[in-house]
């Protein structure tokens, strides 16, 4: 016999029953005022795992006793949307709610948006993915989209408590005595994903003996040895995923070690090393820059050692290159200049190029004026001299602005200032 996990068996009936997400769901505001009008839209609800939303979507149904059908934009084919069109024909309204809509193929998009458009069907679509980056425009113009939040240990200890004392969906009709700092690892080390806190719930009621008076004692090494695997809740695809990617490069920017590492342990967590790499060698780069050339080459032998050894190991280079980032003084002189450049060619101001300075490496180049006049830097003491080398049309810019962070940068501005 197959049993539904507890945290498919807990899902809410009704608008009522959702736990937290109080700004869609409270008095007043936008979801609840649909369901108060009979009105339910179609809709993204997107937000970090566990926080409910396929939940929520069959709580909205429900909540109208509407029929629902649950479909997966990944698994489910193109014929499958056919069939809930068709049902959807023959017996009134009918609620699709898609998991993964971001990965809805276009094919299966064009045969939806007609019958969303027509309200044929009520489209709740749900993903992890920001829908702003990930929904095609065609979709995202026709829905609301509603952003759930990370659930708060707080919200997480109601949804335990509710739990363990519903006998028909939950754990009520086992004898079950939880410590205090066991209830309270179930809710924290969950990080705000319901899903995982049910999951290690459910695996430490089921997996603790009971004892002589017939009661599960769940105390917090059990907890801690349940929730292991889902102490750290971290989506690789999804949008908080790109933020850590983000609050990790700009603590490095802002020079915060101590952040920095943070962020690095949550990636190293997530076994991500190669967002690990492309944002250090980035960052090198683009952030540090000329104030310390050599943080680039080091950034990338740390990388290098950390793939060739893997995890866990790989921490301790990263750790290394990382410290250094972060304490190394900060320059984006050079790709500003660069920018600068770029700008002026996008937009067309360009001129031509100095005829000293065009190839003369052929027969006849010489009768087109190319390379007459040009100097030869070496054959001078200083391995300078003074010629022109941008198009007369811009041959006054000056795209790079050296900067005084650092006792290497302080030097190219000088040797700058003198050849200008």
């Amino acid at each position: 016999m197959v049993h539904n996990p507890l945290a498919y068996r807990m899902r809410p009936n009704g608008i009522n029953d959702i736990i937290g997400q109080e700004h869609l769901v409270g008095e007043g505001k936008m979801i609840r005022r649909m369901i108060e009008a009979n009105r339910l839209a179609s809709m993204i609800l997107f937000g970090p795992p566990g926080t409910g939303k396929t939940s929520m979507a069959i709580a909205l149904a429900k909540s109208l006793q509407l029929r629902y059908k649950l479909l997966n934009a990944v698994v489910d084919k193109k014929k499958d949307m056919e069939i809930a069109v068709e049902e959807a024909k023959m017996s009134g309204q009918l609620v699709v709610i898609l998991d993964e809509v971001h990965r809805l193929d276009k094919a299966k998009q064009d045969y939806l948006l007609p019958h969303v458009e027509s309200n044929l069907i009520t489209l709740i679509g749900c993903t992890t993915s920001n829908p702003y980056h990930s929904i095609n425009p065609a979709i995202r113009s026709r829905v609301h989209l509603f952003e759930l939040e990370k659930l708060q240990p707080n919200d997480v200890k109601v949804a335990i408590d509710r739990a363990l004392t519903d006998e028909e969906n939950g754990l009520g009709n086992l004898s079950i005595h939880i410590t205090e700092d066991a209830f309270a690892h179930f809710a924290s080390s969950s990080n705000g994903d319901l899903r995982a806190a049910f999951n290690g719930l459910e695996l430490a009621a089921y997996s603790t003996p009971e004892d002589a008076n017939g009661i599960i004692q769940i105390d917090l090494d059990v907890a801690e040895a349940c929730m292991q695997k889902k102490s750290f809740s971290h989506d690789k695809n999804g949008d908080a995923h790109y933020d850590v990617l983000s609050a990790f490069q700009k603590s490095i920017r802002g020079s915060d070690v101590n952040a920095a590492l943070h962020y690095l342990g949550r990636l190293i967590e997530a076994g991500d090393l190669d967002s690990i790499a492309r944002r250090m060698i980035v960052c090198a780069y683009e952030d540090i820059g000329v104030a310390n050339p050599q943080a680039g080459p080091r950034a990338l032998a740390a990388v290098e050692a950390a793939e060739r050894v893997g995890f866990p190991e790989a921490r301790i280079p990263l750790s290394v290159a990382i410290v250094e980032l972060c304490l190394s003084p900060k320059s984006n002189s050079a790709y500003a200049a660069l920018d600068q450049a770029l700008a002026d060619i996008r937009n067309g101001k360009m001129g031509d190029i100095p005829a000293h300075l065009k190839d003369a490496h052929y027969q006849g180049a010489n009768k087109l004026g190319r390379g007459i006049g040009y100097q030869y830097p070496h054959q001078f003491d200083s391995g300078w001299v003074k010629q022109q080398y941008l198009p007369d049309e811009l041959k006054t810019k000056k795209y790079y602005q050296p900067k005084e962070t650092s006792k290497t940068e302080r030097a190219f501005k000088q040797i700058y200032d003198n050849l200008n």
